[in-house]
């Protein structure tokens, strides 16, 4: 299907992440990414569970998280390529995490 549209996610430090939008089914290419499973709501999307990847073309289908992300009904996968670096997809997922307080990140 491919890009929806786009949303900034806004995280604790202030800082607003562009992300795109695409319906969960997407496939990706192989590049370091941060993501958030969202739902689609009334006005916009809210955030499900918020991660980060070295290698956003891996299936989700067996993410440790799944489950919960099913039973909060995400519809969406917003995704941004990221840098190659663990550390600084780390410090914008928690960026996000803190501010969003997604029910798929405990």
């Amino acid at each position: 299907m491919g890009k929806v549209a786009d949303i900034d996610w806004e995280g604790i430090s202030g800082r607003k992440y562009r992300y795109h939008i695409y319906p969960i089914s997407d496939s990706h290419g192989a590049v370091p990414a941060n993501y958030v499973f969202a739902k689609k709501v009334s006005g916009g999307y809210t955030p499900v569970y918020v991660g980060e990847t070295g290698n956003i073309s891996d299936r989700f289908d067996s993410h440790h998280k799944m489950p919960c992300i099913k039973r909060h009904g995400a519809t969406h996968l917003t995704t941004h390529e990221s840098s190659n670096d663990v550390k600084v997809r780390r410090l914008e997922e928690q960026d996000i995490i803190k501010k969003q307080n997604p029910p798929c990140n405990d």
